[in-house]
């Protein structure tokens, strides 16, 4: 990492120029990638990558330039680009740098990448096992195990140099099971901003299970019948579809812009009153936590709705200043090779009290999601379409036989108001989110949730 001393003489360089604010990132990282398939090690990846991405801005206007190499007439050579695309000017701000210290609230015992490999091996053989042996049908179980430290230190024309500490962990198993004529897979892969001692309280054997019992219910299910009808999405991944079909529409990268469907909308109803959605950068240990963001303001806790209100966007700073709006701690990049946006960290919706029997009351034709898959969403017309990975019919208000092929489709404010009954069992389950800064990690969650109406897209034919 660059010292203070450096980092003032270059941002010095950075406000010779029209800019009237200049930013440093700089990041050191390490990865280790472990993959195994039928109990034997196929791979070892490791890989390290550094870098500095230099950032300007002129009101809203934004230019941005990177390098991997990092010695000073390379950095002095990217900020004068930067400083040409602009304009230069004679004098400028003379930058001082005051370093802010921060509190570590996710702390790691046991660091993955100083770990001797033979451990690491154990856990997936660990979990590879217990695939195998909850069913005598599992005929391939594939097992990966990644572990990544980011170190990172953001300066800026404002006074700012502040450091942050990164790690995370996350194990992925995939079991396939065999009828006679086809292979079904069924997949889990928790993770967290953890070291080894995650898998203290989320044992590979449960991993290894929970694969095998999602193949299992899968090779057994039928065609997914379509058409509107009652919905019960189960906790856990479930929240991906807040995450996908809301949460992108609340980023300020397309609020700013008019691009999302609820831009000028704070102080209004969207969603049903049982509705309170969090984004939560704070969350000790999280998958999508930080202790700063990727501009180096402290991580908060966002309610983005209470009780059915819009109350807040995630903000970052470029896009807060075409909005009138402080940052609110959301801006996040995949690396020093992305420009930093407004990402989410760990978003969910707040749990409530409605028991599931409540939920099946009534319901003469439904769907159960236990377990959602991946989809698609236009955020600025909030429609979506995602996969049910695990589903059940709801028939007569009872969970009845397995059903494969099913999809939700609707829109994000369409789904919102629809969300009439919210349960306590919340739950969150890790992703990667892709957007404009690049891919990162995010936690999405929810408790059990109904949905009076929606479309189901299935393969049946009826």
């Amino acid at each position: 990492m660059l010292k203070k001393e450096q980092l003032e003489e270059l941002l010095t360089l950075c406000m010779r120029s029209e800019a009237d604010f200049a930013e440093i990132f700089e990041e050191d990282t390490n990865k280790e990638s472990i993959s195994m398939l039928n109990q034997v090690v196929e791979g070892v990846d490791r890989s390290q990558s550094s870098g500095v991405g230099i950032r300007l801005y002129k009101g809203v206007q934004s230019v941005y330039g990177y390098t991997d190499i990092e010695d000073m007439d390379s950095l002095k050579n990217v900020i004068a680009d930067l400083v040409d695309a602009l304009g230069p000017k004679d004098e400028g701000v003379k930058v001082q740098l005051k370093e802010e210290k921060i509190e570590d609230k996710h702390p790691i015992r046991i660091d993955p990448l100083a770990s001797p490999l033979q451990e690491k091996v154990d856990l997936l053989m660990e979990g590879s096992q217990a695939a195998y042996e909850a069913s005598e049908k599992v005929e391939k179980v594939s097992a990966s195990l990644a572990s990544v430290h980011q170190k990172v230190q953001i300066s800026n024309s404002n006074g700012r140099l502040v450091q942050d500490d990164r790690h995370r962990v996350r194990m992925a198993i995939s079991s396939y099971v065999s009828d006679g004529k086809t292979l079904q897979s069924g997949a889990c892969s928790p993770g967290g901003s953890m070291g080894l001692e995650f898998f203290e309280t989320t044992s590979p054997s449960s991993i290894g299970k929970e694969a095998t019992r999602i193949a299992l219910v899968l090779s057994q299910a039928k065609p997914c019948p379509s058409g509107k009808m009652p919905v019960i999405i189960d906790n856990g991944f479930g929240g991906v579809i807040f995450h996908e079909a809301c949460g992108h529409s609340l980023e300020a990268t397309a609020v700013a812009k008019n691009q999302s469907v609820f831009a000028n909308k704070l102080g209004e109803q969207i969603a049903n009153e049982k509705v309170t959605a969090i984004d939560d950068g704070t969350i000790p240990n999280a998958w999508g936590s930080q202790n700063i963001d990727d501009e180096g303001n402290p991580q908060q806790r966002r309610v983005l709705i209470d009780h059915g209100i819009l109350k807040s966007y995630m903000i970052d700073t470029l896009n807060g200043r075409r909005m009138g709006m402080a940052s609110s701690g959301s801006s996040r990049r995949q690396s020093y090779k992305y420009e930093p946006t407004s990402r989410m960290s760990n978003t969910y919706i707040a749990p409530g009290t409605d028991t599931l029997e409540d939920m099946l009351k009534g319901i003469e034709r439904g769907l159960y999601a236990k377990k959602m898959g991946g989809g698609s969403v236009n955020p600025q017309t909030g429609e979506f379409n995602f996969a049910v990975q695990e589903g059940y019919m709801i028939e007569n208000g009872k969970i009845t036989d397995p059903v494969k092929g099913a999809s939700l489709i609707g829109t994000g404010q369409e789904i919102l108001m629809n969300i009439d009954m919210v349960g306590d069992n919340l739950e969150r389950a890790q992703g990667m989110c892709g957007s404009i800064s690049g891919s990162i990690p995010t936690d999405v969650g929810q408790p059990r949730l109904r949905v009076k109406e929606i479309t189901v897209g299935g393969t049946a034919n009826e």
